[in-house]
């Protein structure tokens, strides 16, 4: 039993990449308790997948949300502030607001915070941490980002999010994902419209995890470095998750902020 009454947890769909997962979720908790000293911070993730992988792979035994909040519940907590570090509003979000809505009446307060593509603003202020990271990459450069994308209505936030940097002045910066659209093949066409000589390859996920290392930075032969290779790139490849980008962190923060009010 604890005596603190107020805890924030902090929900990531969770990486089984043990380097990765400390610079991005665990830097994301890091500021967060630094923020909030009066706040015990709990970590909760909601892939089932990568929950199993790390429990009989490595003996690490970490909470889906259902069990964080009882948790919480049974540890005597009053308050409970939920703060996202999904990407986007998709599937996963919405199940882990489902899970955090089933203990709302056995609490005295339950808020629940935004993921990082959320409102409008969100969208110009992640192009602007995003374009932090490359203040000298020329025109014959193209940045694609590689997002995870989803069966979700939500997944047209990559293209929205592409057509932005467009807008604001980012025409070699390209948005695509694994599981959604704009897919690859999409981004080779728009990217060889645009016309570089290099292509720089950053995942648009809080983690470098299995995607960034296999689906974005492998040998295969459909890996997105395999397929800009061949299309004639010279292809570098950041294994950088966005969690390790301090203006990155610093939206989730004024996220967490906004849904307790400070």
């Amino acid at each position: 039993m604890t005596n603190n009454k107020k805890a924030i947890l902090v929900v990531s769909f969770g990486t089984s990449h043990a380097e990765t997962r400390e610079k991005t979720i665990g830097a994301i908790e890091k500021d967060i308790a630094a923020a909030y000293p009066d706040y015990e911070i709990r970590r909760a993730f909601t892939s089932g997948m990568i929950l199993k992988v790390l429990k009989n792979r490595d003996g690490i035994m970490i909470d889906n949300v259902e069990e964080a909040m009882a948790r919480l519940l049974n540890d005597g907590f009053r308050e409970v502030v939920v703060q996202p570090t999904h990407v986007i509003p998709g599937d996963e979000y919405d199940d882990m607001v489902a899970a955090v809505a089933a203990f709302e009446d056995r609490f005295d307060a339950v808020i629940v915070g935004t993921p990082l593509l959320y409102g409008t603003e969100d969208y110009q202020k992640v192009i602007g941490a995003v374009m932090e990271q490359f203040p000298s990459l020329s025109e014959k450069e193209a940045l694609v980002l590689m997002g995870h994308g989803t069966e979700h209505s939500i997944n047209a936030a990559y293209a929205a999010l592409d057509y932005q940097f467009k807008d604001m002045g980012y025409s070699n910066v390209f948005v695509g994902t694994v599981e959604g659209y704009p897919e690859v093949e999409t981004v080779l066409k728009m990217v060889a419209a645009y016309g570089p000589e290099k292509v720089v390859l950053l995942p648009l996920m809080v983690v470098a995890g299995d995607h960034a290392v296999n689906d974005m930075a492998g040998e295969d032969e459909d890996s997105w470095k395999t397929l800009f290779e061949e299309a004639g790139y010279q292809v570098e490849c950041i294994l950088k998750g966005l969690g390790e980008f301090q203006s990155i962190r610093e939206i989730y923060l004024s996220h967490l902020a906004a849904a307790i009010g400070a």
